[in-house]
């Protein structure tokens, strides 16, 4: 499947802003099964520096200098991408969940997807008990690790509300795991502290998903939004699967993979500082369609 996707950020400052740092995660990292290409990145004003720089995770990173007072800063990310590959389901002979946890722990790998950087916590993905206890019959070590991921994401989207604005970025996961509501990214750091306390190494993955209109209604511009799923490392044969605990599914095509990291914190899409004003207001519009869709 072939995708055109646009990213638009407006940033509006209460008071003039004299100086800004950001770092954008915007253009999608290479990953297996997925290709990109005609990445294009508008930012006006102009900075005064845009390059780009290396990552502990899969992720590319692109810092902006802005000098110069500013009231709005207005940031389009624009590219086309394809997910290939069929369907991913549990097997028979899939490994059991004890079984990756020793493999995690002797696999010799120092990269940026290797396993051991995603064993352990991390600053928005502490390992907290009352997940692990929750958890902890859907992910014994017997159990296939295919089939007992699926049923853990499974599990979130039955047991969890889908709330947009009870929760935000900074949200802490024990919060959300309380509550049991929350959006994406609450769900997904749920999943990823879930599968760490059972011994397997899991990620955070931020990316865009396709998503269709009621029947007979048209798409909305702007209407999409980036999506969070995790991805778990299956053993050596397998590899790395995404899960996605808001939808109860395996990733498919129409998950578009952007970053992958620890949490949260390794992939935001945007975050930095600035210098001056006393408030800022954010706006996001994303657009995610299939090539034979124009994308207006």
């Amino acid at each position: 499947m072939i995708y055109h996707v646009r990213h638009r950020t407006i940033l509006r400052y209460a008071a003039p802003v004299q100086v800004a740092r950001f770092n954008l995660r915007l253009k999608p990292a290479p990953w297996p099964g997925q290709w990109t290409s005609d990445h294009a990145l508008s930012v006006n004003p102009a900075p005064s520096v845009i390059e780009s720089r290396p990552a502990a995770w899969p992720v590319q990173v692109s810092r902006l200098v802005i000098e110069g007072s500013i009231r709005e800063l207005v940031i389009e990310s624009s590219f086309r991408a394809g997910v290939q590959g069929g369907a991913i389901t549990a097997q028979p002979d899939d490994p059991d969940i004890g079984t990756v946890a020793q493999a995690a722990l002797v696999d010799r790998g120092m990269g940026p997807s290797a396993p051991a950087n995603y064993l352990y916590a991390s600053p928005r993905a502490p390992l907290l008990s009352d997940i692990g206890i929750w958890a902890g019959e859907t992910l014994s070590p017997d159990q296939p690790i295919v089939a007992a991921a699926l049923a853990l994401a499974l599990r979130i989207q039955s047991e969890f509300a889908y709330q947009p604005g009870v929760t935000d970025a900074g949200t802490p996961v024990a919060d959300a795991f309380a509550a049991r509501h929350g959006v994406c990214q609450d769900f997904a750091h749920v999943m990823v502290v879930a599968l760490r306390l059972a011994g397997l190494p899991a990620a955070y993955v931020s990316g865009y998903l396709r998503t269709d209109p009621p029947p007979g209604m048209p798409r909305l511009v702007g209407a999409d939004a980036m999506h969070a799923w995790v991805m778990l490392w299956c053993g050596p044969t397998r590899g790395w699967i995404g899960f996605d605990p808001t939808n109860g599914c395996i990733t498919g095509d129409g998950h578009l993979f952007v970053a992958m990291g620890r949490d949260y914190a390794d992939v935001a899409p945007m975050d930095g500082l600035f210098i001056g004003g006393t408030g800022q207001s954010l706006s996001v519009m994303v657009d995610v369609a299939p090539e034979e869709e124009e994308v207006a």
